[in-house]
C-alpha cells in the first residue's frame, strides 16, 4: 500500500490522526513484523467519534477487541511514512510534503475533534443583567514544537482561511494553537461543522448553535433573568443610524439574522445583539409588536 494509492479523504484523515491522538508504532527487534502499524487509543465515550473516523480511513484499519484502540496491521506505507513524522528523538513533527496533501477540511476537523476543544470564556455585567460568552478553539499540540506548530498555524490559514495563534503552555514543548477573534472561531466552526454533521456525538464540539443553546439553558438556570449573548470585538462597534433603520426594517419583514447579517456584512451575532439592544432599549425603529 502506498500513500498516493489512498484517497484524498483517506489522506487527510490519516495524517491528522498521526498529528493527533494517533501513533506509528516501530517494529521491535525480533519481531516477525516487517513493518511499522498504527495504534491509537481512545476511552468508551468517545466510540461514536472513532467508528466515524474508521469509516473514512483505509479499510484495513480495525477496531481491537476491547474497542479501546483503533489500530492497523503492519503496513510499509506506515513505515514509509514514519519518518515524515517522526524526528531522531523519538518527538513528532511536521512535514511540509505530508502537508501538501491536506487540502481537505477533514484534515483540520479530524485534527480538531482529535485533540482540540471549543473552550468558553464568560464575563459577567450584573448591572445590566447580561452574559457575554466568548468561544475559542484550541488545538492542544503541545507534542509539537513551536518551529512546526507556525508550519501548521500557516497550513490552517493558507488551505481553509482561518487565523489561528500560538499561545504558551506549561506541558509539553511549551506551546497549543488557539483562535483569538470571535470571527475566526466561527469560520472554524463551519468548516468541521459542515463536514461533521453526521457525528452528532461531537456536537458539543463542532456545533454552536447546540453548544450556544446548552450554555443559555445552564446560564438561565444559575443567573436567572440574565440575557446571555457572545461576546466580539464587533459588538463594540457602533451601528449607523441607516443600518439600524435596515436592520429593523428587514426583521419586521421576517428575515432572519443570517439574512440580515449578510446584507449589512456584519457578523451574525453582531446582529443578534444589536436586535436585542434595540428591543431592550425600546428604540424608536421598533415597533409594537
Amino acid at each position: 500500500m502506498d500513500l498516493h494509492v489512498l484517497t484524498s479523504d483517506e489522506q487527510n484523515v490519516l495524517i491528522a490522526s498521526i498529528l493527533g491522538d494517533g501513533e506509528i508504532t516501530k517494529r521491535y527487534p525480533g519481531s516477525r513484523r516487517k513493518n511499522n502499524s498504527y495504534r491509537e487509543h481512545f476511552s468508551i465515550q468517545q466510540l461514536d467519534y472513532r467508528i466515524w473516523k474508521l469509516n473514512l480511513l483505509p479499510p484495513t484499519f480495525y477496531f481491537n477487541k476491547s474497542c479501546s484502540f483503533l489500530v492497523s496491521p503492519s503496513l510499509p506505507l506506515l513505515t514509509q511514512m514514519f519518518n515524515h513524522f517522526y524526528n531522531s528523538n523519538g518527538d513528532k513533527i511536521v512535514s511540509l510534503e505530508m502537508l501538501k496533501l491536506c487540502k481537505s477540511p477533514l484534515f483540520l476537523t479530524t485534527l480538531f475533534l482529535d485533540d482540540g476543544s471549543l473552550s468558553i470564556s464568560v464575563s459577567k455585567n450584573h448591572l445590566k443583567k447580561t452574559i457575554y460568552l466568548t468561544p475559542h478553539i484550541y488545538l492542544y499540540l503541545q507534542c509539537l514544537s513551536l518551529e512546526d506548530l507556525c508550519k501548521l498555524k500557516l497550513h490552517i490559514h493558507t488551505q481553509f482561511s482561518v487565523e489561528v495563534n500560538t499561545s504558551k503552555r506549561s506541558d509539553g514543548f511549551g506551546y497549543i494553537l488557539k483562535t483569538t477573534k470571535v470571527c475566526e472561531t466561527m469560520k472554524f466552526l463551519k468548516i468541521v461543522g459542515e463536514v461533521s454533521r453526521d457525528c452528532p456525538s461531537m456536537y458539543h464540539k463542532t456545533d454552536w448553535e447546540f453548544r450556544f443553546s446548552q450554555e443559555v439553558k445552564r446560564y438561565q438556570e444559575s443567573y436567572p433573568g440574565y440575557e446571555v449573548i457572545v461576546s466580539s470585538s464587533d459588538r463594540k462597534k457602533n451601528y449607523t443610524e441607516e443600518e439600524c433603520e435596515v436592520l429593523c426594517k428587514m426583521k419586521r419583514e421576517g428575515r432572519t439574522d443570517k439574512e440580515i447579517a449578510a446584507h449589512l456584512n456584519r457578523p451574525y451575532w453582531s446582529v443578534v445583539y444589536k436586535w436585542a439592544e434595540l428591543r431592550k432599549n425600546n428604540s424608536e425603529y421598533i415597533l409594537p409588536d
